[in-house]
Protein backbone atom coordinates (compact mmCIF):
# COMPACT_ATOMS: atom_id res chain seq x y z
CA UNK A 1 0.00 0.00 0.00
CA UNK A 2 3.07 2.40 0.55
CA UNK A 3 1.79 3.45 -3.56
CA UNK A 4 -1.26 4.74 -2.28
CA UNK A 5 0.59 6.56 0.76
CA UNK A 6 2.52 7.93 -1.97
CA UNK A 7 0.09 9.31 -4.69
CA UNK A 8 -1.73 10.89 -1.15
CA UNK A 9 1.03 12.82 -0.54
CA UNK A 10 1.58 14.13 -3.77
CA UNK A 11 -1.76 15.54 -3.60
CA UNK A 12 -1.53 17.26 -0.90
CA UNK A 13 -0.94 20.70 -2.59
CA UNK A 14 -3.49 20.13 -5.11
CA UNK A 15 -7.06 20.95 -3.31
CA UNK A 16 -9.28 23.55 -3.96
CA UNK A 17 -10.62 25.82 -0.81
CA UNK A 18 -13.75 24.14 -2.51
CA UNK A 19 -12.97 20.84 -0.83
CA UNK A 20 -12.44 22.11 2.80
CA UNK A 21 -16.03 23.20 2.48
CA UNK A 22 -19.42 21.40 3.54
CA UNK A 23 -21.34 24.41 1.15
CA UNK A 24 -19.56 22.16 -1.77
CA UNK A 25 -21.42 19.16 -0.35
CA UNK A 26 -24.82 21.06 -0.20
CA UNK A 27 -24.46 22.48 -3.33
CA UNK A 28 -23.76 19.19 -5.00
CA UNK A 29 -26.58 17.74 -3.20
CA UNK A 30 -29.46 19.75 -4.39
CA UNK A 31 -27.38 20.31 -7.79
CA UNK A 32 -28.06 16.05 -7.82
CA UNK A 33 -31.67 16.46 -6.96
CA UNK A 34 -31.59 14.29 -4.04
CA UNK A 35 -30.18 13.76 -0.48
CA UNK A 36 -33.21 12.61 1.09
CA UNK A 37 -33.33 9.29 2.67
CA UNK A 38 -34.75 6.46 1.07
CA UNK A 39 -38.09 4.76 1.20
CA UNK A 40 -39.27 2.01 3.60
CA UNK A 41 -42.07 0.14 3.10
CA UNK A 42 -45.58 1.06 3.99
CA UNK A 43 -48.44 -0.84 2.63
CA UNK A 44 -50.79 -0.02 0.25
CA UNK A 45 -53.69 -1.43 1.85
CA UNK A 46 -56.53 -3.84 0.70
CA UNK A 47 -56.62 -3.61 -3.34
CA UNK A 48 -60.10 -3.27 -4.60
CA UNK A 49 -60.17 -4.33 -8.08
CA UNK A 50 -64.01 -4.23 -8.56
CA UNK A 51 -64.16 -0.32 -8.35
CA UNK A 52 -62.91 2.49 -10.76
CA UNK A 53 -59.94 4.23 -9.22
CA UNK A 54 -59.21 8.22 -8.49
CA UNK A 55 -58.90 10.39 -10.92
CA UNK A 56 -60.71 8.21 -13.82
CA UNK A 57 -64.10 8.19 -15.80
CA UNK A 58 -65.64 7.12 -18.34
CA UNK A 59 -64.11 9.44 -20.84
CA UNK A 60 -60.83 10.23 -18.86
CA UNK A 61 -58.19 9.60 -16.38
CA UNK A 62 -56.39 12.08 -14.62
CA UNK A 63 -52.42 11.70 -14.50
CA UNK A 64 -49.75 14.34 -12.20
CA UNK A 65 -46.86 14.88 -14.06
CA UNK A 66 -44.10 15.76 -11.32
CA UNK A 67 -41.11 17.91 -12.85
CA UNK A 68 -38.31 19.36 -11.16
CA UNK A 69 -36.62 22.62 -11.91
CA UNK A 70 -33.11 21.25 -13.16
CA UNK A 71 -32.41 24.57 -14.79
CA UNK A 72 -32.95 26.53 -11.37
CA UNK A 73 -30.88 24.25 -9.29
CA UNK A 74 -28.04 24.48 -12.26
CA UNK A 75 -28.30 28.49 -11.64
CA UNK A 76 -28.35 28.19 -8.07
CA UNK A 77 -25.22 25.72 -7.98
CA UNK A 78 -23.41 26.89 -11.01
CA UNK A 79 -22.55 23.63 -11.53
CA UNK A 80 -22.91 22.71 -15.64
CA UNK A 81 -25.23 20.05 -17.02
CA UNK A 82 -27.49 19.87 -20.33
CA UNK A 83 -30.73 22.09 -20.12
CA UNK A 84 -34.03 19.53 -20.13
CA UNK A 85 -36.20 22.15 -22.23
CA UNK A 86 -39.74 22.61 -21.46
CA UNK A 87 -41.27 19.59 -19.34
CA UNK A 88 -44.76 21.14 -19.41
CA UNK A 89 -44.66 21.11 -22.94
CA UNK A 90 -43.10 17.48 -23.08
CA UNK A 91 -46.04 16.10 -21.04
CA UNK A 92 -48.53 18.03 -23.12
CA UNK A 93 -47.17 16.36 -26.43
CA UNK A 94 -47.30 12.97 -24.55
CA UNK A 95 -51.03 14.14 -24.05
CA UNK A 96 -51.41 14.75 -27.69
CA UNK A 97 -50.20 11.25 -28.77
CA UNK A 98 -52.14 9.05 -26.27
CA UNK A 99 -55.36 11.07 -26.82
CA UNK A 100 -53.98 10.94 -30.86
CA UNK A 101 -54.05 6.92 -30.42
CA UNK A 102 -56.74 5.96 -28.67
CA UNK A 103 -56.25 7.07 -25.32
CA UNK A 104 -55.97 4.85 -22.62
CA UNK A 105 -58.18 1.61 -23.08
CA UNK A 106 -60.31 4.62 -24.92
CA UNK A 107 -60.32 7.12 -21.89
CA UNK A 108 -58.92 10.41 -22.92
CA UNK A 109 -55.48 11.44 -21.05
CA UNK A 110 -56.23 14.47 -18.85
CA UNK A 111 -52.20 15.59 -17.96
CA UNK A 112 -51.69 17.67 -15.20
CA UNK A 113 -48.02 19.19 -14.92
CA UNK A 114 -46.53 20.32 -11.31
CA UNK A 115 -43.22 21.70 -10.54
CA UNK A 116 -41.51 20.05 -7.34
CA UNK A 117 -39.00 22.74 -5.73
CA UNK A 118 -36.11 20.70 -4.10
CA UNK A 119 -34.44 23.65 -2.92
CA UNK A 120 -36.93 22.91 -0.18
CA UNK A 121 -37.13 19.52 -0.12
CA UNK A 122 -38.74 17.56 3.18
CA UNK A 123 -40.81 14.97 4.52
CA UNK A 124 -43.18 17.90 4.89
CA UNK A 125 -43.05 19.71 1.23
CA UNK A 126 -43.28 15.72 -0.09
CA UNK A 127 -46.45 14.97 2.05
CA UNK A 128 -48.14 18.41 0.95
CA UNK A 129 -46.83 17.43 -2.45
CA UNK A 130 -48.72 13.46 -1.90
CA UNK A 131 -51.69 15.34 -1.04
CA UNK A 132 -51.93 18.14 -3.79
CA UNK A 133 -52.07 15.08 -6.03
CA UNK A 134 -54.41 12.61 -4.05
CA UNK A 135 -56.30 15.21 -2.61
CA UNK A 136 -56.73 18.11 -4.38
CA UNK A 137 -56.30 16.73 -8.14
CA UNK A 138 -57.70 13.35 -6.94
CA UNK A 139 -55.38 11.73 -9.82
CA UNK A 140 -55.85 7.97 -10.93
CA UNK A 141 -51.39 8.10 -11.57
CA UNK A 142 -48.67 10.67 -10.42
CA UNK A 143 -45.56 10.34 -12.64
CA UNK A 144 -42.32 10.96 -9.84
CA UNK A 145 -39.52 13.07 -10.02
CA UNK A 146 -36.72 13.94 -7.77
CA UNK A 147 -39.13 12.62 -4.51
CA UNK A 148 -36.86 10.39 -2.57
CA UNK A 149 -38.16 11.32 1.25
CA UNK A 150 -39.11 8.52 3.00
CA UNK A 151 -42.62 9.25 3.30
CA UNK A 152 -43.67 9.91 0.03
CA UNK A 153 -43.99 6.60 -1.89
CA UNK A 154 -46.31 5.10 0.82
CA UNK A 155 -48.41 8.40 0.93
CA UNK A 156 -49.56 7.54 -2.34
CA UNK A 157 -49.87 4.28 -2.36
CA UNK A 158 -52.58 4.47 1.04
CA UNK A 159 -54.51 6.96 -1.31
CA UNK A 160 -54.15 4.25 -3.94
CA UNK A 161 -52.89 6.46 -6.31
CA UNK A 162 -50.39 4.18 -8.97
CA UNK A 163 -47.20 5.85 -8.63
CA UNK A 164 -45.18 5.59 -11.84
CA UNK A 165 -41.42 6.36 -10.54
CA UNK A 166 -38.85 7.83 -12.56
CA UNK A 167 -36.70 8.83 -9.91
CA UNK A 168 -33.43 7.21 -9.71
CA UNK A 169 -33.92 5.86 -6.33
CA UNK A 170 -33.17 2.33 -5.03
CA UNK A 171 -36.49 0.64 -4.88
CA UNK A 172 -36.20 -3.54 -3.94
CA UNK A 173 -38.80 -6.53 -4.54
CA UNK A 174 -39.44 -6.16 -0.44
CA UNK A 175 -40.73 -2.25 -1.31
CA UNK A 176 -42.45 -3.08 -4.63
CA UNK A 177 -44.26 -6.04 -2.89
CA UNK A 178 -45.06 -3.98 0.21
CA UNK A 179 -46.79 -0.91 -1.71
CA UNK A 180 -48.33 -3.64 -4.04
CA UNK A 181 -49.86 -2.57 -6.67
CA UNK A 182 -49.36 0.93 -6.56
CA UNK A 183 -45.38 1.54 -7.17
CA UNK A 184 -43.83 0.78 -10.84
CA UNK A 185 -40.35 1.61 -12.32
CA UNK A 186 -40.63 2.27 -16.34
CA UNK A 187 -37.30 3.09 -16.79
CA UNK A 188 -35.05 1.24 -13.95
CA UNK A 189 -34.35 -1.69 -12.59
CA UNK A 190 -35.09 -3.56 -9.69
CA UNK A 191 -32.99 -2.76 -6.72
CA UNK A 192 -32.10 -6.35 -6.15
CA UNK A 193 -31.01 -7.56 -9.66
CA UNK A 194 -28.66 -4.14 -9.57
CA UNK A 195 -26.40 -5.11 -6.50
CA UNK A 196 -26.13 -8.56 -7.69
CA UNK A 197 -25.32 -7.87 -10.96
CA UNK A 198 -23.31 -4.99 -9.66
CA UNK A 199 -20.62 -6.70 -7.26
CA UNK A 200 -20.45 -9.65 -10.07
CA UNK A 201 -19.68 -7.38 -12.65
CA UNK A 202 -16.90 -5.92 -10.46
CA UNK A 203 -15.26 -9.12 -9.67
CA UNK A 204 -15.27 -10.05 -13.41
CA UNK A 205 -13.37 -6.83 -14.22
CA UNK A 206 -10.87 -6.80 -11.84
CA UNK A 207 -12.43 -4.19 -9.42
CA UNK A 208 -11.51 -6.49 -5.92
CA UNK A 209 -8.01 -7.93 -7.13
CA UNK A 210 -5.56 -8.41 -4.77
CA UNK A 211 -7.45 -6.99 -2.20
CA UNK A 212 -9.57 -8.46 0.63
CA UNK A 213 -11.26 -5.77 1.98
CA UNK A 214 -13.53 -3.63 -0.21
CA UNK A 215 -15.25 -0.19 1.57
CA UNK A 216 -19.38 0.11 1.03
CA UNK A 217 -20.47 4.17 1.23
CA UNK A 218 -24.33 3.32 2.05
CA UNK A 219 -27.14 5.38 2.23
CA UNK A 220 -28.53 4.38 5.60
CA UNK A 221 -32.49 3.32 5.08
CA UNK A 222 -34.57 0.63 5.40
CA UNK A 223 -34.34 -0.58 1.57
CA UNK A 224 -30.28 0.05 1.47
CA UNK A 225 -30.31 -1.52 4.91
CA UNK A 226 -31.98 -5.09 4.24
CA UNK A 227 -30.09 -4.83 0.80
CA UNK A 228 -26.87 -4.26 1.79
CA UNK A 229 -26.82 -6.96 4.87
CA UNK A 230 -29.06 -9.44 3.03
CA UNK A 231 -27.05 -9.74 -0.48
CA UNK A 232 -24.35 -7.29 -0.64
CA UNK A 233 -21.94 -8.11 1.65
CA UNK A 234 -22.97 -12.13 1.92
CA UNK A 235 -22.16 -12.14 -1.91
CA UNK A 236 -18.89 -10.18 -1.32
CA UNK A 237 -18.07 -13.17 1.70
CA UNK A 238 -18.35 -15.39 -0.84
CA UNK A 239 -15.52 -13.66 -3.52
CA UNK A 240 -13.08 -13.84 0.20
CA UNK A 241 -13.75 -9.62 0.48
CA UNK A 242 -14.59 -8.11 3.53
CA UNK A 243 -16.97 -4.74 3.53
CA UNK A 244 -16.25 -2.22 5.79
CA UNK A 245 -19.96 -0.59 5.81
CA UNK A 246 -20.08 3.62 6.26
CA UNK A 247 -23.98 4.06 6.98
CA UNK A 248 -24.95 7.57 5.90
CA UNK A 249 -27.88 9.25 6.86
CA UNK A 250 -28.90 11.26 4.32
CA UNK A 251 -31.69 13.28 5.77
CA UNK A 252 -30.38 16.49 5.64
CA UNK A 253 -26.93 17.87 4.32
CA UNK A 254 -25.56 18.18 8.17
CA UNK A 255 -25.93 14.42 8.84
CA UNK A 256 -24.65 13.66 5.20
CA UNK A 257 -21.70 15.42 5.03
CA UNK A 258 -20.61 13.94 8.96
CA UNK A 259 -21.31 10.28 7.48
CA UNK A 260 -19.39 10.94 4.52
CA UNK A 261 -16.57 12.41 6.34
CA UNK A 262 -16.16 9.76 8.95
CA UNK A 263 -16.36 7.31 6.30
CA UNK A 264 -13.37 8.78 4.59
CA UNK A 265 -11.61 9.09 7.66
CA UNK A 266 -12.24 5.20 8.65
CA UNK A 267 -11.27 3.71 5.55
CA UNK A 268 -8.41 5.92 5.18
CA UNK A 269 -7.22 4.36 8.88
CA UNK A 270 -8.09 0.75 7.75
CA UNK A 271 -5.88 1.12 4.58
CA UNK A 272 -8.75 0.43 2.51
CA UNK A 273 -8.28 1.54 -1.56
CA UNK A 274 -11.52 0.35 -3.15
CA UNK A 275 -14.60 2.42 -2.89
CA UNK A 276 -18.50 1.21 -3.90
CA UNK A 277 -21.48 3.23 -3.40
CA UNK A 278 -24.91 1.55 -2.33
CA UNK A 279 -28.23 3.60 -1.78
CA UNK A 280 -29.42 5.28 -4.63
CA UNK A 281 -28.52 8.62 -2.99
CA UNK A 282 -26.03 9.95 -5.89
CA UNK A 283 -23.26 9.47 -2.84
CA UNK A 284 -20.15 9.58 -5.42
CA UNK A 285 -19.43 12.82 -6.17
CA UNK A 286 -20.41 14.21 -2.65
CA UNK A 287 -18.18 11.71 -1.15
CA UNK A 288 -15.07 12.10 -3.59
CA UNK A 289 -15.38 15.83 -2.59
CA UNK A 290 -15.27 14.76 0.88
CA UNK A 291 -12.32 12.57 0.81
CA UNK A 292 -10.50 14.85 -1.48
CA UNK A 293 -10.17 17.37 1.70
CA UNK A 294 -9.25 13.93 3.90
CA UNK A 295 -6.27 13.01 1.61
CA UNK A 296 -8.24 9.92 1.38
CA UNK A 297 -7.05 8.40 -2.05
CA UNK A 298 -9.38 5.37 -3.43
CA UNK A 299 -10.52 3.66 -6.91
CA UNK A 300 -14.31 4.00 -7.21
CA UNK A 301 -16.88 2.05 -8.54
CA UNK A 302 -19.52 3.80 -10.08
CA UNK A 303 -22.89 3.17 -11.62
CA UNK A 304 -26.13 5.21 -13.03
CA UNK A 305 -27.03 5.50 -9.76
CA UNK A 306 -23.48 8.01 -9.18
CA UNK A 307 -24.41 10.04 -12.09
CA UNK A 308 -21.72 9.74 -14.14
CA UNK A 309 -22.40 12.71 -16.19
CA UNK A 310 -21.79 15.40 -13.34
CA UNK A 311 -18.39 13.91 -13.15
CA UNK A 312 -17.52 14.48 -16.68
CA UNK A 313 -19.48 17.94 -16.85
CA UNK A 314 -18.35 19.22 -13.62
CA UNK A 315 -14.18 18.29 -13.43
CA UNK A 316 -13.28 21.52 -11.12
CA UNK A 317 -15.83 20.14 -8.19
CA UNK A 318 -14.11 16.91 -7.14
CA UNK A 319 -10.19 16.10 -7.25
CA UNK A 320 -9.15 16.10 -10.81
CA UNK A 321 -7.95 12.25 -10.65
CA UNK A 322 -10.96 10.86 -8.94
CA UNK A 323 -12.50 8.97 -11.77
CA UNK A 324 -8.74 7.00 -13.16
CA UNK A 325 -9.56 3.72 -12.54
CA UNK A 326 -13.57 3.89 -12.34
CA UNK A 327 -15.60 1.03 -13.56
CA UNK A 328 -18.69 -0.49 -13.12
CA UNK A 329 -22.36 -0.86 -14.57
CA UNK A 330 -24.39 1.02 -16.53
CA UNK A 331 -27.98 0.81 -16.90
CA UNK A 332 -29.40 5.00 -17.86
CA UNK A 333 -27.12 6.10 -21.25
CA UNK A 334 -29.00 9.78 -20.59
CA UNK A 335 -26.41 10.25 -17.45
CA UNK A 336 -24.22 7.88 -18.30
CA UNK A 337 -21.97 8.39 -22.15
CA UNK A 338 -21.26 11.33 -24.23
CA UNK A 339 -23.04 10.90 -27.76
CA UNK A 340 -20.34 9.88 -29.62
CA UNK A 341 -19.77 6.98 -27.34
CA UNK A 342 -23.39 5.78 -28.33
CA UNK A 343 -25.22 7.39 -31.15
CA UNK A 344 -27.76 9.41 -30.41
CA UNK A 345 -30.77 8.62 -31.06
CA UNK A 346 -30.50 4.90 -30.98
CA UNK A 347 -33.30 2.82 -33.25
CA UNK A 348 -36.78 1.66 -31.35
CA UNK A 349 -38.11 2.58 -28.51
CA UNK A 350 -35.77 6.13 -28.42
CA UNK A 351 -36.08 6.93 -31.63
CA UNK A 352 -39.98 6.44 -30.88
CA UNK A 353 -40.62 8.96 -28.08
CA UNK A 354 -37.71 11.71 -29.92
CA UNK A 355 -40.30 11.60 -32.69
CA UNK A 356 -43.74 11.96 -30.42
CA UNK A 357 -41.61 15.18 -29.20
CA UNK A 358 -40.32 16.58 -32.88
CA UNK A 359 -44.32 16.26 -33.81
CA UNK A 360 -45.06 19.40 -31.25
CA UNK A 361 -41.94 20.98 -31.62
CA UNK A 362 -39.84 19.71 -28.72
CA UNK A 363 -35.90 18.07 -29.76
CA UNK A 364 -32.91 17.64 -27.83
CA UNK A 365 -29.43 18.15 -28.35
CA UNK A 366 -28.54 15.33 -27.05
CA UNK A 367 -29.53 12.45 -25.20
CA UNK A 368 -28.38 14.00 -21.61
CA UNK A 369 -30.61 16.98 -22.50
CA UNK A 370 -33.86 14.53 -23.07
CA UNK A 371 -32.84 12.50 -19.75
CA UNK A 372 -36.15 13.22 -18.17
CA UNK A 373 -38.17 13.57 -21.10
CA UNK A 374 -37.64 9.84 -22.06
CA UNK A 375 -38.33 8.80 -18.71
CA UNK A 376 -41.40 10.49 -19.14
CA UNK A 377 -42.08 8.77 -22.53
CA UNK A 378 -41.43 5.56 -20.63
CA UNK A 379 -44.44 6.34 -17.94
CA UNK A 380 -46.61 7.42 -20.56
CA UNK A 381 -45.94 4.25 -22.25
CA UNK A 382 -46.36 1.75 -19.70
CA UNK A 383 -49.45 3.66 -18.55
CA UNK A 384 -50.91 3.62 -21.86
CA UNK A 385 -50.32 -0.26 -22.12
CA UNK A 386 -51.73 -1.66 -19.20
CA UNK A 387 -54.89 0.54 -19.50
CA UNK A 388 -55.70 -0.66 -22.66
CA UNK A 389 -55.64 -3.87 -21.77
CA UNK A 390 -58.37 -3.58 -19.04
CA UNK A 391 -61.65 -4.63 -19.13
CA UNK A 392 -64.31 -3.16 -16.83
CA UNK A 393 -63.21 -0.66 -14.13
CA UNK A 394 -59.30 1.40 -14.11
CA UNK A 395 -57.88 0.79 -11.02
CA UNK A 396 -54.05 0.14 -10.02
CA UNK A 397 -54.88 -4.02 -9.30
CA UNK A 398 -56.64 -4.13 -13.03
CA UNK A 399 -53.81 -2.03 -14.78
CA UNK A 400 -51.06 -4.04 -13.01
CA UNK A 401 -52.90 -7.38 -14.04
CA UNK A 402 -52.85 -6.24 -17.47
CA UNK A 403 -49.01 -5.24 -17.17
CA UNK A 404 -48.27 -8.77 -15.89
CA UNK A 405 -50.31 -9.99 -18.61
CA UNK A 406 -48.54 -7.92 -21.72
CA UNK A 407 -45.73 -6.27 -20.39
CA UNK A 408 -43.45 -8.65 -22.54
CA UNK A 409 -44.26 -6.05 -25.18
CA UNK A 410 -42.73 -2.80 -23.12
CA UNK A 411 -39.49 -1.48 -23.92
CA UNK A 412 -37.95 1.28 -22.07
CA UNK A 413 -36.57 4.19 -24.08
CA UNK A 414 -34.12 5.22 -21.84
CA UNK A 415 -31.84 1.88 -20.95
CA UNK A 416 -31.48 -1.62 -21.93
CA UNK A 417 -33.58 -4.83 -22.38
CA UNK A 418 -36.74 -5.41 -20.65
CA UNK A 419 -37.87 -7.33 -17.35
CA UNK A 420 -41.83 -6.02 -16.59
CA UNK A 421 -44.25 -8.67 -17.29
CA UNK A 422 -44.74 -12.11 -14.95
CA UNK A 423 -45.02 -10.22 -11.77
CA UNK A 424 -41.45 -7.53 -12.28
CA UNK A 425 -42.48 -3.92 -11.61
CA UNK A 426 -38.83 -2.65 -12.81
CA UNK A 427 -38.17 -2.38 -16.48
CA UNK A 428 -34.53 -2.00 -17.07
CA UNK A 429 -33.98 -5.63 -17.87
CA UNK A 430 -30.10 -5.07 -18.78
CA UNK A 431 -26.71 -3.02 -18.00
CA UNK A 432 -23.34 -2.42 -19.83
CA UNK A 433 -20.14 -2.51 -18.30
CA UNK A 434 -19.23 1.07 -18.09
CA UNK A 435 -15.75 2.72 -17.42
CA UNK A 436 -13.79 5.95 -17.43
CA UNK A 437 -11.66 6.45 -20.82
CA UNK A 438 -8.77 8.77 -19.72
CA UNK A 439 -7.72 9.27 -23.69
CA UNK A 440 -11.13 10.85 -24.25
CA UNK A 441 -11.79 11.76 -20.52
CA UNK A 442 -15.23 10.50 -20.51
CA UNK A 443 -17.24 6.95 -19.43
CA UNK A 444 -17.73 4.51 -22.39
CA UNK A 445 -19.75 1.04 -22.44
CA UNK A 446 -17.72 -2.14 -23.59
CA UNK A 447 -19.22 -5.00 -24.32
CA UNK A 448 -23.03 -6.69 -25.82
CA UNK A 449 -25.73 -6.48 -23.26
CA UNK A 450 -26.09 -8.14 -19.91
CA UNK A 451 -28.94 -9.27 -18.18
CA UNK A 452 -29.77 -8.10 -14.99
CA UNK A 453 -28.99 -11.12 -12.39
CA UNK A 454 -32.74 -11.66 -11.09
CA UNK A 455 -32.11 -14.45 -9.19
Amino acid sequence: MAHARERRSSRRTDRSLLLRSGLTCAALCLALVGCGALLPGGGGGEVDTATAGPGTTDESVKVVFVGVDLDKVKETTGFTTASIGDPEKQVQALEEWVNDNGGLGGRKLDAVFRWYNAETDSPATEEQLCNEVTQDEQAFAVVLTGQYQSNARPCYAQRKTLMLDISLVANDRVLYDELAPYLWAPSFPEYDAFVSSYIKALDKEGFFEGRDKVAIVAADSPVNDRTVKNLAVPQLDELGIDAEVAWVDTTDIGTLYMGLEQGAITFATADIDRVMFLGGSRLASMFATIAGSKEFDATYAISSYDNPSFFVNNPGTVPSDTMKGMVGVGFHPPQDVADDQMSFPAEGAEQECLDIYAEAGETFETREAARVALPYCDAVKLLKLGADGVEGPLNAAAWGEAVDRDGGDFQTASGFGNAMGDGTRAAAGAYRVMRFAEDCDCFVYEGDDVPFDTK
